[in-house]
């Protein structure tokens, strides 16, 4: 057994070495970054990927004014020369790959109307005349809205302007599944990450311009 002097010792030696340890700072800055470090690390790839979504949306609005910059600078066009003005608009998003864009270039025909239907304030019909898609399933016949050749398509109210002759306008719609990289796998893999709360963000864009060299653009073999 210990004398009262001993056990006093032996507790003071205690305290003391606790006191010290409890002042010891040299571990803290380890500490401290192994609780801050996944929250900078988390900070650091959200900011990373809101700038290159935000980049990647500005391209899908970019290639819808582009191509149809080049299709309405023709008279007349055939199918492989839309495509390869398609293909060189779906180049336009690269570096991004982690999904295909869809493409959809249509010609519609915004119909004539009296002068009396005119004077009363009517919609005139619109119409597509012809329509071609790039999209992942590769090139082929379609329209953006789905619907057939011939059919009625939407148009803004603002460009459904009433006349007494046939008028023409070009559109392009451009369509992109924009997959995070945070979400991404390679092909062939699980996906992982945060794949099933953010699978996709749509990005969209619809642009109409009217013919440069002529009344419309042509398409026979569309």
């Amino acid at each position: 057994m210990l004398s009262g002097a001993g056990a006093r010792r032996k507790i003071a030696h205690f305290w003391g070495r606790t006191i010290r340890f409890a002042r010891d700072r040299r571990g803290v800055a380890a500490i401290e970054f192994a609780f801050l470090a996944p929250v900078l690390l988390g900070m650091y790839f959200v900011t990373m990927e809101i700038s290159q979504a935000i980049e990647t949306n500005k391209k899908v609005s970019r290639v819808a004014s582009m191509v149809a910059d080049l299709v309405t600078q023709r008279n007349s066009i055939a199918p492989a020369e839309i495509q390869a003005i398609m293909n060189i608009g779906s180049s336009t998003l690269q570096p991004y790959n982690r999904s295909v864009p869809k493409i959809t270039v249509a010609e519609l025909k915004i119909g004539a109307l009296t002068a009396q239907q005119v004077t009363n304030g009517d919609k005139p019909p619109v119409t597509v005349v012809w329509s071609r898609k790039l999209d992942a399933n590769g090139f082929g016949a379609g329209v953006g809205d789905g619907v057939a050749v011939g059919t009625n398509a939407a148009l803004p109210g603002s460009l459904r302007i009433p006349n007494t002759s046939d008028a023409y306008l070009i559109r392009v719609q451009t369509e992109l599944s924009y997959r995070p990289m945070i979400t991404w796998a390679a092909s062939g893999k699980e996906a992982a990450g945060l794949s099933a709360a953010f699978d996709s963000i749509a990005m969209s864009e619809t642009y109409y311009l009217k013919a440069r060299m002529s009344q419309r653009v042509d398409c026979p073999a569309c």
